[in-house]
Parts: C-alpha cells; structure tokens; sequence
C-alpha cells in the first residue's frame, strides 16, 4: 500500500523539527529529576505545525514552533533571625537553625552542638574563654618600676 502524504517528522526541514524535540524532551527530563521541583507535577511539550499555502495552493511553507512546560521549582521557607549592633551601627542577618531563637540544637550534618544561628559552640566557648583571659590579666605595676 503506497502513502499518499509522505511527510515524516524525522526527515522534516532536513530532521531540525526532530532535533528541535529532542532538546526541548532533554529539558523535560532534567526537570523531572530536579530534586527542586514535584515529581508528580505534569511536563507538556506542545508542538504546533502551521501550513501556510500559497495562492495555487501547490506549495506550502510549514512552519513548526515547540511550547514546552515544566514543572516549577518548589518554594523554600526559612527563618531569619536580625538585628542592630549598636556599637558599630550595623545591621546582621542570619538564617535561624535550631527551632527557636537561643535555643542549641545537634547539627545533624556533624553531630556537634551549635548555637541557633549554626555556630559550633565549642569555637564561641573558646573565643569567650580567650576574652576573659584577657581581661583578667593582672599587671604587676611594681616589677615594671623596677
């Protein structure tokens, strides 16, 4: 049985309509293993082939144009602890990491205690342990007269 209408969207416009799906059926694919979007959510690719006659109707100019849709990439919430210092005048912000302001919390990542901003609370320990050192040097005022 021979086909009247031999158009084969491969060998189409020398195989550029193919070509064409392919990239937009990759971006298709990367979209659904995102780890950013929803699994289930639905992807489309939409291809429309317009045929534009011209007026002895013997030749026709096929035009193809892709729409493709994918799956947003999901929304993220997350508490930002901020405020003033008011000796230098500058403003601080910092992603909260425990569940409540102040509160320690096991980093699961490392397994080390940090403080609600994702500090480790041994570095802070040490740093206020160095300042205190510091501010209760005693100096000896005699044995630098002599």
């Amino acid at each position: 049985m021979s086909k009247e209408i031999e158009l084969d969207l491969v060998e189409l416009a020398n195989g550029a309509i193919q070509e064409k799906l392919d990239g937009e059926l990759e971006k298709i694919f990367n979209n659904i293993h995102d780890p950013n979007t929803k699994a289930k959510d639905k992807r489309t690719v939409t291809i429309k082939l317009e045929f534009k006659p011209d007026d002895n109707r013997q030749v026709v100019n096929l035009n193809s144009s892709f729409t493709t849709a994918l799956a947003p990439v999901r929304d993220f919430d997350t508490t930002i602890l901020t405020g003033k210092d008011f000796s230098t005048g500058k403003v601080a912000a910092r992603e909260l990491k425990s569940e409540v302001p102040g509160q320690t919390f096991i980093d699961p990542t490392d397994g080390q205690p940090k403080t609600d901003v994702g500090e480790p609370i041994d570095v802070i320990e040490k740093e206020e342990a160095a300042k205190e050192a510091q501010q209760q040097q005693i100096i000896n005022l005699q044995q630098k007269r002599g």
